[in-house]
């Protein structure tokens, strides 16, 4: 099976009736245009608006527009014909309270008319059919879900009107109706980052913080700030600062004020480069380069041995040594072996010691990341200078691949990285080995215990080096009726019960997410005890998953569907924990769940596997069409998943790696080994961050579900095993 994102796309509400009937609404769609003739005259001046918009965007105003954030009269465009209108405004300086929400009724057998018009809504939105949107407004605020119309519309104004034109009442009075939402919030950010763009940096103060934020948000923030008069220094927007237009506008301010320069500019080009970005690192570079310079940076990062070998040693300048520096670091991503011997040949002596030592981390990076064995001296050649978090990890792993480990190295290592880096259980748990492997037991003992009440890999791996064996946690009390009542009457959970009903579940998903942000245990609990109600399962796990003090894992390790999966399991000797482990990890128990390179179902099987898995086993009546029916996908899955698992050796690691990469890959990484590792040293040091981080959740899932499935206790070391070396062979598994 080809290496997949574990990110999940739109699926049906476990196959709803409620979402049937939102594709049949859809069916009456083609009237709507008679609603759009009549307003077309509205969407064509709204296309110029938009244009003229597009024509100033970039230019901020001369005297920063009115934020609208006070109440009194507003200039601003006139609602679209048949949009919605303006509450009533609240005195000025007040929020007025939220509406109550609206009951969510059990699903009925046909929408009512709000409803529709909700659906309706959100197709003439997909469409861009901003007429018919806005006739829908009105018509749907009767619904759960009537806001939404009211936001979508909102939204397509705000960003396409200029700043003159804009509804500032009804953007006024939505926030109003809606604070605590997860729509208010999102309004309210959208409205910050339009008037960042425009310059208006008195709105932007104004409308901040968000609570659902980001990184573009908080330096639209940031920007706002300095560009006010308040100080921003560059700790904090290198803190904040990820790639994107808001962050971008806010270094370039930055670095016209000398807020920022080449200390700190330097390290954030380098980072761009071994993360092969391309364009931030030449966004970067432009920062730190004259037009002379930056010449020569852009042919290096054609061909950067064609521009080194004319290049004199040693360089002239600081600009000249970083030029070079980067043009060492690209070499080895083409042929490892040429760059390595050329960079001792060419220029090891002709660099500053620091320059040197952080390009043997890169080539000892692109050595690792092939499990070449050359990696860990040249990591210790590098010695611990600075290096990305990313670089920090796999100089720890690639120590850990050692058949003599160096403990001292693997703790001064990890006592290199930053401090929040440190306090991952995992960098924890190998420290806590290396305390023990020195000889200064009691510490060790204090660091597994750190951790080893957290429910992960290294949590169990550290509970096991403490001599506990892994059981499940004592189950807290019950969710009461009244607890659950309140989940339900909770409005937040409302509109995302209703949009999980109708299938929409990229809308539904981060309304829910908002609801439950600041809920305490019991809270947590009884929302998830809502969704299992309600069978969304992915929603039952992600929630109990939250809580801090109070763990129930007939939520965070449910079990649907009634045996089948295992049922499934059990007909061809299949450990049913290993595929409960798997599937939770795969798809939450979303059965229609689909990656991002279409994988499918519940084992998230790809329609060329799934195709080959059936003519294997004499599935005559297979489509693929059928892959997400329940009982042809773990038929398939658990099929496939065990023939991965006899072609690897019975190994559960690797076949949960084959599973995820593909079977050739684990092959390939077991015969790069040259003695026998740990089952947990080869999980940690799994080339891809996907399948890395795949292996170690169904391990330590698997590991759970067997405890509950048995009631005995459990060993994650046992169940890991050994890995020893074997030659890679060709495996006719695809």
């Amino acid at each position: 099976m080809a290496l997949r994102r574990l990110g999940l796309e739109s699926g049906r509400y476990q196959k709803s009736p409620r979402a049937e009937q939102a594709r049949a609404w859809r069916r009456l769609l083609p009237l709507l245009p008679l609603l759009a003739a009549a307003c077309a005259p509205v969407d064509a001046q709204q296309r110029n608006a938009a244009r003229t918009d597009a024509a100033v965007a970039t230019v901020a105003p001369a005297a920063p527009p009115s934020s609208g954030l006070q109440s009194g009269p507003q200039s601003g465009l006139q609602p679209v014909p048949g949009a919605m209108q303006p509450a009533p405004s609240a005195p000025s300086g007040m929020i007025a309270p939220q509406e109550a929400p609206l009951p969510l009724a059990p699903a009925a057998s046909s929408p009512s008319m709000a409803q529709q018009a909700v659906i309706a809504a959100r197709d003439a939105m997909q469409r861009k059919q901003w007429s018919v949107l806005a006739v829908t407004v009105p018509q749907a605020r009767a619904d759960i879900l009537g806001m939404y119309p009211e936001y979508w519309l909102l939204r397509y104004q705000l960003w396409n009107l200029p700043a003159n034109q804009r509804p500032t009442p009804d953007l006024q009075n939505f926030l109003r109706r809606n604070a605590d939402s997860y729509l208010g919030d999102k309004l309210r950010q959208d409205w910050l980052l339009v008037a960042a763009r425009s310059g208006d940096f008195d709105t932007v103060n104004k409308l901040g913080p968000v609570k659902n934020t980001g990184p573009q948000t908080e330096c639209a923030i940031l920007n706002a700030r300095h560009m006010t008069g308040r100080k921003v220094d560059a700790r904090q927007a290198m803190e904040t600062f990820a790639p994107g237009p808001w962050c971008w506008t806010l270094y370039d301010q930055l670095v016209a004020d000398k807020v920022l320069g080449w200390e700190q500019l330097e390290p954030q080009l380098r980072d761009a480069i071994e993360n092969n970005k391309t364009s931030d690192a030449g966004k970067f570079a432009s920062y730190m380069f004259d037009p002379a310079q930056m010449k020569a940076y852009d042919a290096l990062m054609r061909d950067p041995m064609k521009w080194l070998v004319k290049q004199p040693k040693p360089p002239r300048s600081r600009a000249e040594t970083e030029l070079v520096t980067i043009a060492l670091a690209r070499l080895p991503r083409k042929d490892l072996d040429v760059a390595d011997a050329y960079f001792r040949r060419e220029w090891a002596k002709s660099l500053p010691r620091e320059n040197v030592a952080w390009l043997r981390g890169q080539y000892a990076l692109v050595a690792v990341l092939n499990l070449d064995s050359r990696a860990n001296d040249w990591y210790v050649e590098a010695g611990h200078i600075r290096m990305t978090s990313y670089n920090q990890a796999w100089k720890v792993r690639a120590a850990l691949r050692q058949p003599k480990i160096d403990w001292r190295w693997v703790m001064a290592s990890i006592d290199a990285m930053p401090v929040s880096d440190r306090a991952d259980p995992s960098w924890i748990y190998w420290y806590a080995r290396g305390l023990a492997a020195t000889g200064r037991k009691e510490e060790a003992l204090r660091m597994y215990a750190g951790i080893a009440d957290q429910f992960n890999f290294y949590g169990q791996l550290a509970a096991e080096e403490l001599g506990r064996p892994i059981t499940v946690p004592p189950r807290p009390a019950p969710v009461t009726a009244q607890e659950l009542a309140q989940a339900r009457a909770n409005p937040g959970l409302q509109r995302a019960i209703a949009m999980f009903r109708l299938g929409w579940r990229p809308e539904a998903v981060p309304e829910w997410n908002f609801a439950i942000r600041d809920m305490d245990d019991r809270q947590l609990l009884a929302a998830a005890e809502l969704a299992r109600v309600e069978n969304i399962y992915d929603r039952v796990v992600n929630t109990s998953d939250r809580t801090a003090t109070q763990f129930d894992f007939s939520q965070r390790y449910i079990a649907p569907f009634e045996g089948r999966v295992a049922a499934k399991a059990n007909e061809i000797s299949l450990d049913p924990a290993w595929v409960y482990g798997l599937i939770r990890q795969e798809s939450r128990f979303i059965m229609d769940a689909r990656s991002s390179v279409g994988a499918s179902g519940l084992m998230q099987l790809m329609p060329a596997t799934a195709k080959w898995v059936a003519r294997k086993i004499g599935m005559d009546n297979f489509t693929p069409a059928s892959v997400n029916d329940f009982d042809t996908n773990t038929i398939l899955g658990t099929n496939y998943l065990n023939m991965v698992l006899q072609d690897l050796g019975g190994s559960q690691v690797l076949a949960s790696a084959g599973y995820n990469a593909g079977p050739r890959r684990p092959i390939q990484w077991r015969s790069t080994l040259n003695h026998p590792v740990e089952g947990a040293i080869f999980a940690e040091t799994i080339p891809f961050t996907e399948t890395r981080t795949y292996v170690k959740n169904v391990m330590a899932n698997a590991t759970y579900y067997a405890a509950i499935f048995t009631g005995q206790p459990q060993s994650l070391k046992q169940r890991l095993g050994q890995i020893s070396p074997q030659a890679a062979e060709p495996t006719p598994l695809p």
